[in-house]
Parts: C-alpha cells; sequence; structure tokens
C-alpha cells in the first residue's frame, strides 16, 4: 500500500500557537504529521539560527499519525533539528503557520515563518507559509479552511518548481473575494522605533507603506480586496541583468 504523505508542519508563533494548531489539524487529513516548533514565539527571526550555544529538542506528545515537538531555538533551528533527528524519511511537505500576522510585501525578509519556508527549500523539500493579516492571538480560521488544503493538495500533488517556495497570506474576511497568484509589492517601513519611559531604551514599532496601491498585481492589493494571495519565492536572489555591468575597471 502506498504510504500517506509525510507532512513536517512548524511555525514562528510558538507551538502552542492556535494557528499551529488549526493548521496540524488540516495536514492530518492529508497525511502523516510531524510538528516540530519553537517553545515560545519567535517572530521576526527569518532565516536565524543558533550557532553557539546547545539547543533543546524535546518531545510533548504522540498520538496515531501525529507527534509533536518543542524546540529551544529558533523557528529555522527547528526545521533543521526536524529534518536530522526527528523524521524517519525526507517529508513530502513542509507547512508553516498559520502565522498570527501577515507576511506580504518585504515583511517576508523578517518573517520566521517565511524563514523555515526558505530552509526546506533549501533542502529540495516542498514548502509553503501560510499567514494571516492579525494580531489578534484568538483567530476564526473557518474561511481560509477550505483554500488552505487546496494549496497543499496541488503540491503534494504536482510539486513546486526547483528552488520555489510558496507564501500565502489572507485578509482578515467572512468570505474570500478569491484567489491572487501574485508579486511582491514594494514597500516600506517607517518610524520604527518608539521610545520607552526609560533613556536610551527602544521598542520596534512602525507602519508600512504600499509603494504602489493601484498595482492590482500585488500581494497588498489582494489582501485590501479581501482575496488570499500566493506568491511563489525564489532562492537565487541574483540579479541577472547586472551581471553585464561593470562595477570596476580593468585590473
Amino acid at each position: 500500500m502506498k504510504k500517506k504523505p509525510l507532512i513536517l508542519i512548524t511555525n514562528d508563533d510558538g507551538v502552542h500557537a492556535q494557528g499551529i494548531r488549526e493548521l496540524t489539524e488540516l495536514m492530518m487529513k492529508l497525511g502523516e504529521v510531524i510538528v516540530v516548533a519553537p517553545d515560545s514565539a519567535r517572530s521576526g527571526s527569518a532565516c536565524a539560527i543558533t550557532p553557539v550555544q546547545p539547543v533543546r529538542l524535546e518531545m510533548l506528545s504522540r498520538s496515531e499519525g501525529l507527534s509533536v515537538w518543542s524546540c529551544s531555538g529558533t523557528p529555522v533551528d527547528c526545521v533543521k533539528l526536524a529534518l536530522e533527528k526527528v523524521v524517519p524519511y525526507e517529508p513530502d511537505l513542509l507547512v508553516s503557520g498559520i502565522n498570527h500576522g501577515d507576511n506580504a510585501s518585504i515583511s517576508l525578509h523578517y518573517s520566521g515563518t517565511i524563514g523555515t519556508v526558505l530552509e526546506a527549500c533549501m533542502k529540495g523539500i516542498p514548502a509553503i507559509g501560510y499567514s494571516l493579516r492579525t494580531r489578534e492571538q484568538e483567530c476564526d480560521f473557518s474561511p481560509y479552511r477550505k483554500i488552505i488544503t487546496q494549496i497543499a493538495q496541488s503540491v503534494l500533488a504536482d510539486g513546486l518548481p526547483q528552488d520555489v517556495c510558496l507564501n500565502v497570506n489572507f485578509p482578515v474576511t467572512d468570505r474570500l473575494q478569491g484567489v491572487s497568484v501574485c508579486r511582491m509589492a514594494r514597500g516600506s517601513w517607517q518610524q520604527e522605533w518608539r521610545q520607552t519611559e526609560r533613556e536610551g531604551e527602544y521598542t520596534l514599532t512602525g507602519f508600512f507603506t504600499n509603494l504602489e496601491p493601484e498595482a492590482s498585481d500585488t500581494d497588498y492589493w489582494a489582501l485590501d480586496h479581501n482575496m488570499a494571495a500566493i506568491t511563489p519565492l525564489q532562492l537565487d536572489m541574483t540579479h541577472y541583468p547586472s551581471l553585464n555591468r561593470k562595477f570596476t575597471t580593468d585590473l
């Protein structure tokens, strides 16, 4: 008999976050599931790793078709440890999230959710990151369950191109108006630090500005119009037209 797909799940909100519980429930309908996630929130970790101190890995539970592990390291540490020390063979799919907060436009560069997706992609494993445009810790994920499942099923069935992964963002809505396969919007974070009551101490804050609000082919436009935004990402960040440019004089 054909084995069920093996699906690895992680996030950057922590192993006890509502989003990862929801994602686990959905993925268990598609295959065997292993969850390896940080022991607490690690938002903004991007692709960070822990090179100078030990990282602890602990099994929290095991049941039919599901095991759940907690890791003291970063989200990417979770993926590295899972692939080397936990999974019995290479997973068919990695999914990350559901993140509490969108990872659209340039925000994806800071995201631990997307950091894990890129790590899996570097290992040749099809990977998807799911995020919801909210900071609420308790959310209604029901409007997105069907789309989340369909995207995962599509990737399990057909795979993804080499060195390509998916960044999926959802607006907060009772009813999605559609799905857009789209590019990242150009944007900028501004006024990113606020001083606390203590001299010389600051907290990270700020606001995001979409620099092309009228462009209808971007993730921000899709979210602003109550659509799910699917953005294919690639590992190769080379700007190929610039390879023909001379940056130095001939030696």
